[in-house]
């Protein structure tokens, strides 16, 4: 799920990526927000400035962690390219019901990232 949401993602698919979350997925990167509806999900997707390159991959479960490299992606400007983000993906029943934005490893608490 989590090579499927960036691959959309880094081709400027927000649509796509968008049928990858549930309905009431929460999103956790600066504050919290709920997406509601595929239309919430869609302009969340759509806002994000970067392409995430899956560059470090763990999982347990229903639950993924992610290391992304970011990079230019379509109609948008980075706002960090070559720096990493980290996100933590819960996925249930095929669907992402919860996208964390964390500090990347090693970064401590401090180690804020750009968004993915």
């Amino acid at each position: 799920m989590v090579r499927a949401w960036s691959a959309a993602i880094n081709a400027g698919e927000n649509e796509k990526a968008a049928d990858l979350f549930a309905p009431g997925a929460v999103v956790v990167q600066s504050g919290q927000l709920v997406l509601r509806t595929h239309a919430d999900a869609v302009a969340w997707n759509a806002a994000l400035p970067c392409a995430g390159h899956i560059v470090q991959i763990a999982t347990d479960g229903e639950q993924a962690t992610a290391t992304f490299l970011l990079g230019e992606r379509p109609g948008q400007i980075c706002d960090g390219p070559g720096q990493k983000a980290t996100a933590v993906f819960t996925v249930h029943r095929g669907k992402i019901v919860l996208w964390h934005q964390v500090p990347n490893p090693g970064a401590g608490e401090s180690g804020g990232a750009p968004a993915v």
